[in-house]
């Protein structure tokens, strides 16, 4: 894996770039962090998917600015459910900046979020067709809920001791019948943030099987075109 960081000259914010040690072009995934930021689980994550044989990159929505006052934005759209809430344009250019590295294949990209960024996720899949499929975790929905019926596959994964599993469960009942593939799993006994290894909440079996998931789901959705 060889990993780098991305400086807030060449994209707003800066960001974390893990690489495949394998000549490309490789899949792609913009990974999307919780209100806790670009973190050290983050950027694990990133590596993880290098490991993988995908190009991970970590984006920093705090970086440079006031923190409080995104916050308050972020929360504020992610309660509106707007899908064009604000830093939807951040995460857009952060995937024009993967798609334009050699390394990178830009027909096969799609994006992981946890928590803020979950919601962030399923909010910018039904605005760009440019993301090939979404690995949302603990998100809430847009709103209205049927702007997901614009999205590319999902493959969520929820904690069944959690406010956001009735958003899975929501997510789940508006894509069927919609031809969209996805794959929606509540994991009972599992709380907020059970993917965090680095975590209080730390589910092993939960997070070993949604990755498992995640990676037969993208590997299904972010292959090479025929």
């Amino acid at each position: 894996m060889k990993a780098s960081e991305i400086e807030t000259g060449v994209l707003k914010g800066g960001a974390y770039l893990s690489l495949p040690e394998a000549p490309g072009p490789h899949p792609g995934v913009v990974v999307i962090h919780e209100a806790y930021g670009l973190t050290d689980n983050i950027k694990d994550i990133t590596g993880r998917f290098a490991d993988q044989g995908y190009a991970a990159l970590a984006v920093d929505l705090f970086a440079g600015r006031n923190r409080a006052i995104c916050m308050a934005r972020y929360m504020a759209g992610m309660l509106r459910g707007s899908v064009d809430r604000y830093g939807i344009s951040d995460l857009k250019a952060a995937l024009t900046r993967l798609a334009a590295l050699p390394e990178v294949d830009p027909e096969r990209i799609g994006a992981i979020g946890f928590c803020m960024g979950g919601a962030f996720a399923i909010a910018w899949a039904c605005t760009d067709q440019r993301l090939k499929a979404i690995a949302p975790f603990y998100g809430a929905n847009p709103r209205p809920l049927e702007a997901v019926r614009r999205a590319c596959p999902v493959v969520g994964s929820y904690p069944e001791n959690d406010f956001t599993a009735s958003a899975g469960r929501a997510l789940d009942k508006a894509l069927d019948g919609t031809g969209i593939a996805h794959d929606i799993k509540i994991y009972p006994g599992a709380s907020h943030s059970f993917f965090n290894d680095r975590g209080r909440a730390y589910n092993k079996s939960a997070a070993e099987d949604s990755w498992t998931r995640i990676l037969s789901f993208f590997g299904e959705h972010l292959t090479p075109k025929s």
